[in-house]
């Protein structure tokens, strides 16, 4: 089964970023669709029920409603075989979705760094975690320890705790001085300093330890214990889960298919949000991680100029707002390098492919430790190991090749000739695996 989409601006994620595209593009009178692979518009921070208290998302989404735009839930886009035409696939269907412009609002996703014990059941992702208790995964009584870096860590033990779990310790790898710097920063944000205060309040009893981060999990068939480093001091935890994320990574898979330029990991975007292809523009993390404000003013901007449209001089002022609280946060979560000494030589660095972090060390570069290793190959398509390999070794990956998610079998048959050789592929049991490279 297929089905077919032309849209004058089509808009890729709908997170706030793409929201927000979508819905000033729609109210230019042009003819705008948003797609999705959730089911569930809003992305990660707005789906599920954690907006029930924001006014500004009920306020887009009562605007998307109202402004008849075109929504596709449960797509996955995995290749643009032309110019022009982008191929999604659902659990039910193939489909064509052509555009004049394009918006990529595709997010971001949580970064994981390898150490001993991490592939244990239990050690989950922090927004991963939460993500499973929205979706009705039982948490009350259980104990969380929570560990990585970010403010994303803050919102995921305050929703847990909320739930029921218990938060022995709140692990943040960043230390003090910067942990400072970032409160000053917030003094200028006094919507942001409400929600720490908020998220203080929620957090009341539970340990913060700055400085600190997990060394290693232990358990026989599932975790038991966390291993923690504790302002240098090793401190063993006894747990049922741990959530763990060291802040975020931009998903640019897309636009690198699309020939976008890079810069320093994130999509380039000029005044108007447009990348170097003139008819696609990008918005929100992918950019640069800066939360929901940014995500919102840059998605306004790209849908007004997708849509013929100028943006106001008020939009681009809260943009570059937004863009220096990302550079703060920046500052503040960066990793440090003690952390690229937590993998032990047997410890999996690949999951999928189970590539041990001994067998990718000597190598020189991401498309080496790939032929030699497999390193990337799997499922997953080097989305937990690459930027895990990139911050370890300083790999860069080297391009991206169609299809850039697992595809039917059964959806690449239904293509005709041209679109089918235009994408590289093994044939698995039930999948295509993409070819990355």
């Amino acid at each position: 089964m297929s089905s077919a989409h032309s849209f004058d601006v089509l808009v890729i994620g709908a997170g706030p970023a793409g929201i927000a595209a979508a819905v000033r593009a729609a109210e230019r009178g042009v003819r705008v669709g948003i797609v999705d692979d959730n089911s569930t518009l809003g992305g990660q921070i707005w789906r599920g029920g954690s907006d029930q208290q924001d006014e500004s998302a009920s306020k887009w989404r009562e605007r998307l409603r109202d402004a008849a735009v075109f929504t596709l839930p449960g797509k996955r886009v995995f290749d643009q075989p032309v110019a022009g035409v982008l191929l999604a696939e659902s659990d039910h269907e193939l489909c064509e979705l052509r555009y004049k412009n394009l918006v990529v609002a595709t997010g971001a996703r949580e970064r994981f760094l390898p150490f001993p014990g991490w592939t244990l059941p239990n050690v989950l992702g922090a927004g991963g975690l939460q993500a499973m208790v929205k979706q009705g995964l039982p948490i009350r009584g259980k104990r969380v320890v929570v560990a990585g870096t970010g403010p994303l860590l803050l919102a995921v033990a305050a929703y847990l705790r909320k739930h029921g779990a218990q938060v022995p310790v709140l692990c943040e790898q960043a230390p003090w001085s910067r942990l400072a710097g970032f409160a000053t920063a917030l003094v200028s944000e006094p919507t942001k300093i409400s929600q720490a205060l908020r998220l203080t309040g929620e957090l009341a009893g539970v340990s913060f330890a700055a400085n600190s981060w997990p060394l290693a999990a232990h358990g026989q068939n599932q975790l038991e214990t966390v291993t923690i480093s504790r302002s240098g001091k090793s401190q063993d935890i006894p747990c049922d889960y741990l959530a763990c994320g060291f802040h975020l990574v931009p998903n640019i898979e897309l636009p690198l298919l699309l020939g976008c330029r890079i810069h320093e990991g994130f999509v380039h975007v000029d005044d108007l949000q447009q990348t170097s292809i003139s008819n696609i523009f990008c918005a929100g993390e992918p950019t640069a991680i800066g939360g929901v404000d940014l995500a919102l003013a840059e998605g306004q901007i790209a849908g007004l100029a997708a849509s013929g449209h100028a943006a106001s001089a008020q939009l681009f002022r809260q943009r570059e707002r937004a863009r220096r609280f990302a550079r703060v946060l920046d500052r503040t979560f960066r990793l440090r390098d003690e952390l690229k000494h937590l993998p032990s030589p047997e410890t999996f660095v690949c999951r999928c492919e189970d590539v041990p972090f001994s067998r990718l060390r000597n190598h020189a570069s991401w498309r080496a430790a790939k032929l030699h290793t497999r390193c990337g190959m799997g499922p997953c398509q080097g989305r937990i190991c690459g930027p895990a390999s990139e911050f370890l070794f300083n790999w860069r990956p080297d391009s991206v090749r169609p299809p850039i998610f697992p595809v039917r079998v059964e959806n690449l048959a239904a293509l005709d000739d041209s679109q089918r050789l235009a994408i590289p592929f093994a044939t698995g049991d039930a999948y295509a695996r993409p070819n990355m490279k």
